[in-house]
């Protein structure tokens, strides 16, 4: 029960054994102690500081990929808008080519045709000629396949030529 109820002589030799304590703390351990409490405090507000840069910076970074990133969906609108004008131009001159040679070629052709027509035409010409030259030919065969008919030709022919 002394613990419960303690005497006058245990509550000062606590007490003095607590101020010794205190003395002894105070003097050895208090100022380590709140040496490394300010050290710790300003490591974490060196932290602190440490991730509000981070955190500006990241904002900044942020800000400067989005803007790099618009700049770059411009130059990409920009290219594919360049290509698709060189496409179309590449188009246009492409067909306009096609139509050139297609004129070109429809030209050459039709001079082909009237060439070959005017062959054609001379050729049968010349084949009509022959023909009328051998059937010519032929009736004046049959016309003068006797000898006195042919001598009464050239007499008569003859004299039908006017001299001068």
């Amino acid at each position: 029960m002394e613990l419960i109820n303690p005497e006058l002589g245990l509550i000062v030799w606590m007490t003095v054994s607590f101020l010794i304590l205190l003395l002894l703390l105070g003097k050895f351990a208090w100022k380590p102690v709140l040496k490394m409490l300010r050290q710790r405090e300003e490591k974490i507000t060196e932290a602190l500081n440490e991730a509000a840069l981070t955190k500006e910076q990241m904002k900044q970074l942020t800000a400067d990929n989005e803007r790099l990133l618009a700049q770059a969906k411009d130059e990409r609108d920009a290219i594919l808008a360049e290509a698709r004008k060189v496409s179309q131009k590449m188009y246009e001159d492409a067909k306009t080519k096609a139509n050139e040679e297609g004129q070109r070629i429809i030209a050459a052709a039709k001079e082909n045709i009237a060439v070959e027509k005017q062959k054609a035409i001379v050729d049968i010409k010349n084949l009509v000629a022959e023909l009328s030259l051998e059937i010519a030919e032929n009736v004046i065969k049959l016309e003068f396949s006797e000898k006195n008919r042919y001598d009464e030709y050239v007499h008569k022919r003859v004299g039908e030529i006017i001299l001068n």
